[in-house]
């Protein structure tokens, strides 16, 4: 099968399925998990879909792809892949956040409503539970974003190996989560506000 035939035809499968394993459609198209994450990226792009937690589901508020630039849902701020911070909502709408500092705002604001939260971890890359993660304060390395700024990692064991070498402290979801609200008040809130 050509690579535009089974781009159609994984669109056409999650739109039919609202939500798939990345690991379910490279066995249905007998190809890698890094083929189809290839194949789904200018599905996330156009916004037909997103990310969840080791997959992707239809994006049902709007069958009109969407605006390559999207805001942070937070601060407006345009954000990168590589550290969006993405909550799906009970309503299936997906709220995206430039980075874990935004998310975790966010996040505290509309809990009730949070369904999931994921985001990258910082040395893979890979999409992780932000629940699960363990979240990096105060190091000296600055991706130029919001401050304080926060890095995401899967693993503890990495997360501190990090630390080891740039500075910061490890902390949980609920221990970042805390920090952050204790931080932001001393700033008036300002995201963009340098430590």
């Amino acid at each position: 099968m050509l690579p535009l035939e089974r781009k159609k035809r994984i669109k056409a499968l999650i739109e039919k399925e609202s939500h798939m394993k990345i690991t379910e459609l490279s066995k249905r198209f007998s190809v890698s998990e890094m083929t189809i994450h290839r194949d789904i990226k200018p599905l996330l792009e156009e916004g037909c879909i997103t990310k969840t937690f080791g997959g992707v589901s239809w994006n049902h508020e709007s069958n009109e792809p969407k605006a390559h630039y999207q805001g942070c849902t937070l601060c407006g701020r345009g954000y990168s892949e590589r550290l969006a911070y993405r909550l799906i909502l009970l309503s299936q709408q997906t709220e995206t956040a430039c980075c874990a500092h935004c998310g975790l705002l966010r996040h505290h604001q509309i809990e009730d409503e949070v369904m999931q939260a994921i985001c990258p971890d910082f040395l893979t890359n890979t999409t992780i539970s932000a629940l699960l993660a363990w979240f990096v304060l105060d190091t000296s390395v600055h991706m130029g974003c919001c401050h304080p700024q926060i890095l995401t990692f899967e693993s503890r064991e990495n997360a501190e190996k990090f630390v080891k070498g740039f500075g910061g402290h490890v902390y949980s979801f609920e221990e970042a989560k805390t920090i952050l609200l204790e931080k932001m008040n001393g700033l008036q809130n300002s995201c963009h506000a340098q430590k």
